[in-house]
């Protein structure tokens, strides 16, 4: 899970052969920064693609106080049939988890232990914020 800007938040591993709507819970539970209560004036979103359209996620979304915003099933495409040069839009965590996996050790597993794992995938997170200075013209940061 990443904030608005692309920085992870939240992160939960387990086998590839688990599907991700599976582990939603442990995610918004595994919430590294404390949040700030929402409010009607500032309500805080939840963006999900398309794997996570169920009405159990919407639900558990809500319970933990976010504004469940997936486009359903079909949705996407039709301004693809409508509009000639639309493209769909690639969401912010899909476009960091692409950046995580140039991390070689981060994308294939090499540790036996888990905890190893783990320790090492806590670098390209550290290095996120670094990487997003440098790309904007207001960042901190060298280009």
């Amino acid at each position: 899970m990443t904030d608005a800007a692309g920085l992870p938040v939240s992160r939960v591993i387990d086998g590839a052969n688990r599907h991700d709507r599976k582990l939603t819970y442990a995610t918004l539970e595994a919430l590294g920064i404390p949040r700030p209560d929402p409010t009607p004036e500032q309500p805080q979103n939840l963006c999900p693609n398309r794997g996570y359209d169920a009405k159990e996620i919407r639900e558990l979304a809500e319970a933990f106080g976010y504004r469940a915003h997936s486009r359903t099933r079909g949705e996407e495409a039709q301004p693809l049939k409508r509009e000639a040069g639309f493209k769909a839009r690639l969401q912010v965590v899909e476009r960091t988890h692409s950046w995580m996996n140039r991390f070689r050790r981060i994308l294939t597993r090499w540790e036996e232990r888990v905890a190893f794992y783990l320790a090492m995938g806590h670098v390209p997170p550290g290095l996120r914020p670094h990487h997003l200075a440098r790309r904007e013209p207001t960042g901190i940061g060298f280009k």
